[in-house]
């Protein structure tokens, strides 16, 4: 009989030693440093980019802001006593001097207070005369020894009690005299009449409003401006107002210290300057001013992280590299101020790229100043 072939029994456990020497030669093949001639790693690549001084990129831009002529005083004129409207003197757009008069209510009840408190201040008047009679006449009994000093103690202190009785009669008719004054209604400045509420025969009462007085002269403008725009402004040497196709020169008067809830912006107050014809108060327009400080154009500037910056070169020849400068407050697609030296090498061209102390092409820098 043919001889049988002797059957593999531990093939599995010789198949996983196989198995752990081909992964153990793949290992060490992997971890094997590499041979002495192998190549070094190149470097990186130089950016290729344009340089050049900050002084000739660099603008003044100009700033505008919306705004108004507004009246420095805008008065609502009301009623001070109570009574019927007798007459009133100005109508809308009426131009007024001051002290004029442009209302008139019924003085009589006011008068005819007047003359009571006249009527007690002549009473309390008399009064004090026969007083002041009686205490000469007691100081000179006194001396002769026919009157007593208490006698004369009460004569001077009737003396004093009329005495200030006649002083509250006279602040009494003092005050009803000046109501009286108050039926007058006049103007506290000149001016144009902006409303007028008063109506003939109408009983008016304390508190209520007769005209809305607009003062001329005296004319300032107001501009809502963006918290970025503040700095610009008040460094501004010209600062102009357009409105109807004219222009008047202004002077920065004050900024408000505190931010609109909604909006977000700032008021501003100006003047007008002396010796220039001002425009009607209510007038619209555009306040403009050129930026004192240099700014970059927002082209140049690029965000690296949550800053918005420029690159500058930074060393020469074969050590030139790209150094991102932030510029604080700086904002997308506005021109922002830079307080570099002028003469700073900025990157203008491939500067979108860039990585803060990534070599740059020294060839391509050479424009620039050292």
């Amino acid at each position: 009989m043919p001889t049988r072939p002797t059957p593999l029994r531990h093939t599995p456990v010789l198949a996983a030693l196989l198995f752990g020497l081909a992964c153990a030669s793949a290992w060490a093949q992997g971890s094997a440093p590499p041979p002495a001639n192998a190549p070094a790693p190149s470097a990186p690549a130089r950016a290729r980019v344009d340089v050049a001084r900050l002084d000739s990129v660099w603008l003044r831009p100009e700033r505008e802001a919306p705004a108004s002529v507004v009246a420095r005083n805008e008065s609502r004129l009301s009623a001070e006593v109570s009574g019927t409207l007798q007459r009133w003197t100005a109508d809308v757009g009426a131009q007024v001097a001051r002290g004029q008069v442009l209302a008139q209510i019924d003085p009589v009840d006011h008068q005819l207070a007047v003359q009571r408190a006249q009527a007690a201040l002549d009473a309390s008047t008399a009064r004090l005369k026969l007083a002041q009679a009686q205490l000469r006449r007691s100081r000179e009994l006194v001396a002769q020894g026919f009157f007593s000093q208490e006698a004369l103690a009460q004569r001077e202190t009737e003396v004093a009690l009329v005495q200030t009785e006649v002083s509250a009669n006279r602040a009494q008719l003092a005050t009803a005299q000046r109501q009286r004054a108050k039926t007058t209604l006049r103007a506290p400045f000149a001016g144009s009449v902006k409303e007028r509420l008063a109506q003939t025969g109408e009983a008016v009462a304390p508190g209520s409003v007769l005209y809305v007085l607009s003062e001329s002269g005296a004319a300032e403008l107001q501009a809502t401006l963006s918290p970025a725009d503040v700095p610009g402004l008040r460094a501004a040497k010209a600062v102009r107002f357009e409105a109807q196709g004219l222009r008047h020169a202004a002077r920065l008067l004050r900024v408000g210290s505190t931010l609109s809830a909604t909006a977000r912006t700032q008021t501003a107050r100006l003047a007008f300057e002396p010796g220039a014809a001002a425009p009607a108060a209510g007038t619209s327009g555009t306040l403009r001013w050129q930026e004192a400080r240099p700014h970059l154009p927002p082209a140049l500037m690029v965000r690296r992280g949550s800053a918005l910056g420029v690159f500058v070169r930074q060393g020469t020849g074969a050590q030139a590299s790209a150094r991102f400068v932030p510029l604080p407050g700086a904002q997308e697609g506005r021109a922002s101020a830079v307080d570099l030296p002028a003469d700073t090498p900025v990157i203008v061209r491939g500067q979108a790229a860039l990585q803060h102390g990534q070599p740059i092409d020294p060839q391509a820098a050479s424009g620039a100043t050292n």
